[in-house]
């Protein structure tokens, strides 16, 4: 079972990210706290609109990009809000996950861009990050997350329109 390590907000873009214990999400706007629940995130200039109500990113994949340089980057460089441990996040690419209370829907991938390098001060994250870059998603209903939150994949079963969740986990 997949289950939420961390979540990090920013005020502002260019500002650091700060580790919170639990976060007020809100639907078609994401974290409370945060930059892109405000519209001030760096993605959310004017122009064609850019999802990102809430990125996620695996650990996992933290630690495997990490292999190939030498200054790794931590959960908070890598400018995501949550992030996970054990969930398969490149799986869900328009799937509905629950996270904690909070029904997500996976947009895209979560490309990887030169922009936490140049606010942390270290190479290579995009070379890095490139397939692990973690998850954009968009927030379909009101709650909360918290720091162990279980995280599952959402299905609809066809039979009576019952949902059931199950786990993708991380490979």
């Amino acid at each position: 079972m997949g289950k939420v390590l961390g979540i990090f907000i920013c005020p502002k873009a260019s500002f650091l990210m700060q580790p919170v214990p639990r976060v007020k999400v809100f639907a078609d706007l994401g974290l409370e706290g945060d930059r892109y629940g405000i519209g001030a995130g760096f993605w959310s200039r004017p122009g064609p609109k850019v999802n990102r109500q809430v990125s996620l990113i695996a650990i996992e994949d933290i630690r495997e990009a990490n292999i190939s340089l030498e200054k790794g980057f931590s959960p908070q460089d890598t400018r995501r809000n949550i992030l996970t441990e054990g969930v398969d996040l490149n799986s869900l690419v328009h799937k509905q996950l629950l996270v904690g209370g909070v029904l997500m829907l996976g947009i895209e991938p979560c490309d990887p861009c030169a922009r936490p390098s140049a606010l942390v001060g270290k190479p290579f994250f995009a070379k890095a990050f490139a397939h692990r870059g973690g998850l954009i998603a968009e927030v379909l209903n009101d709650g909360v997350i918290s720091v162990e939150d279980e995280i599952f994949e959402f299905v609809e079963k066809k039979e009576g329109g019952i949902y059931a969740a199950r786990n993708q986990r991380h490979t």
